[in-house]
Parts: structure tokens; C-alpha cells; sequence
């Protein structure tokens, strides 16, 4: 199966703040399934590293309120032909991030409170029928 994967889960080093945080079990998943790296904020045009943003309802701000909505949204689109053009079944998304977070993303206080919800990506991959799967989730896909 092909898998669109968070790069700074891959190990690249595209978070906001320059790191990476690669998964133990990656390597695991890459030998059963093709995996396709992906960062939706770079591909939407933002630097790396870059300020902080989070979700606040249906607009991403940073952390000094700058809004880089249209910069998420256009990453998003970018994410999504990319998961057609390489026929991914599947996405393994970065946890609470204002892109690839799914079903709970930072409320936008800059606190540290998670809230209910997608990150851009992850809402526009699922509501194009990808199944998104966090990365604590990797070991649900090693035993698919």
C-alpha cells in the first residue's frame, strides 16, 4: 500500500521550529508499505523554521496572530494531488498539528490545550476518502 507520510516523521527536519520527530516504528512501516513524504507547510509556501501557528476555528494564526490560513489550505492542496498522483491509500499524519493533526489540534491559545479537530490536511484528505491515521496509531497499520 502507498502511504503519505509526515516527513518530519520521516526524520526531515521541516517542523516549525527546523526538527524532526521521527518515529521509532517508521522504519518498521516502510518495509511493508511505499511511503510518500510530505510537509503541507512547506508546500504551502512557508519557511522552515518558521513562527508557531495553531487552529483557531477555521483560520490558522501564529503565535504574534498573523494569519497563514491561505498558506495551510494551499499545503493541503498540494498534499492531496500528491496522494493522487502516487495512488496513497492511506496517510500517517503528525498528531495535534495545525495541518496533519487529526481529531485533536492545539486550540489556538498558544497554552498548550488541545481541542477537538482536524488540521487542514488531514480534513481535506478525509473528506476526499483517505483514511488518516495519527502516528500513534502506526502499530494499527503494522498488523493491517
Amino acid at each position: 500500500m502507498n502511504i503519505l507520510v509526515s516527513a518530519c516523521l520521516l526524520g526531515v527536519r521541516c517542523r516549525y521550529d527546523g526538527a524532526e520527530k521521527a518515529h521509532p516504528l517508521i522504519a518498521a512501516l516502510a518495509e511493508r508499505h511505499t511511503l510518500v513524504p510530505v510537509c503541507p507547510e512547506q508546500l504551502g509556501g512557508l519557511p522552515t523554521p518558521r513562527p508557531p501557528a495553531e487552529r483557531r476555528g477555521e483560520r490558522v494564526v501564529t503565535e504574534t496572530g498573523a494569519d497563514v490560513t491561505e498558506q495551510y489550505r494551499r499545503g493541503a492542496e498540494e498534499a492531496l494531488k500528491l496522494c493522487k498522483l502516487f495512488d496513497c491509500q492511506a496517510a500517517v499524519l503528525k498528531e495535534r498539528s495545525p495541518s496533519c493533526g487529526r481529531g485533536q489540534v492545539y486550540d489556538g491559545t498558544f497554552t498548550g490545550a488541545l481541542t477537538t479537530g482536524d488540521g487542514v490536511t488531514a480534513a481535506l484528505l478525509a473528506a476526499h476518502g483517505i483514511p488518516v491515521y495519527g502516528e500513534s496509531q502506526i502499530p494499527e497499520l503494522l498488523e493491517a
